[in-house]
């Protein structure tokens, strides 16, 4: 049995027909046949804007027979942010740290001249600005050796995470994993760059070598879903701005 007709067979089947948004006290609730969304542990599904909520709902109304959970990335990180992230603020600020401990965009190639010009011309301009704009200063490296960075640039990065809300937490933490930058993250969050523009700045070596030889069927596949899920955290941001 194909692997992709054995999950569509696993998955859950659609128990409801309509999809709608309502105000509440707390922000908008999401329901489907207006009864509300919950979580896996009960936690009810609100958002703090309607935008964010539409983003959600949306996710349901396009649902087909079975529910395909996986792909209902934003409905899967609204309950992170509603059922653990209240609980690990601090974990989970520590993770970005982490992730800006061996920030991908410091770590610059040492061959060829081409690749390391792109990577200078593109990943500079976000560092500098991480710098002028956060008080963030990081060391850059050439080659793949581990470079340490300051402990003030990391607690900084700790500070700037734990300041944001539950919902813009969770979506920076997703975003530094996804990235492997927890400088790209923080600077989606902040609308300096778009979600397409933060995959393609963390897949600059990937994208430099697909120019010279190709992609083939699995890492095309892989692409693709990376840039769903960029694109959902783009719009995530958005809609906690309301833009």
């Amino acid at each position: 049995m194909r692997r992709g007709f054995q999950e569509a067979t696993d998955r859950p089947r659609r128990f409801y027909k309509a999809v709608s948004i309502r105000q509440a006290e707390d922000g908008f609730a999401v329901l489907l046949d207006e009864r509300q969304v919950r979580g896996p542990r009960g936690g009810r599904l609100v958002t703090p804007t309607r935008a964010l909520a539409e983003i959600i709902a949306a996710e349901w109304a396009g649902q087909g027979e079975s529910l395909d959970i996986v792909g209902m990335h934003a409905t899967r990180l609204a309950n992170t942010a509603i059922e653990s992230i209240p609980q690990a603020r601090a974990a989970t600020a520590q993770s970005v740290a982490d992730y800006a401990s061996s920030d991908l965009l410091c770590y610059f190639a040492e061959e060829p001249q081409a690749l390391v010009a792109r990577q200078t011309a593109q990943w500079e301009p976000v560092l500098q600005r991480a710098e002028s704009e956060l008080g963030l200063s990081f060391v850059r490296a050439a080659g793949i050796i581990h470079c340490a960075q300051p402990e003030a640039t990391l607690s900084q990065v700790r500070d700037l995470a734990l300041a944001l809300d539950d919902f813009r937490l969770a979506g920076v933490a997703f975003g530094a994993s996804l990235y492997g930058s927890g400088v790209l993250a923080l600077a989606l969050q902040r609308g300096w760059l778009d979600g397409g523009q933060a995959l393609a700045l963390s897949r600059l070596d990937e994208i430099f070598q697909e120019e010279a030889w190709g992609i083939d069927e699995e890492a095309a596949e892989r692409v693709a879903r990376l840039s769903i899920e960029s694109a959902m955290l783009d719009a995530w941001f958005r809609a906690l701005d309301g833009v």
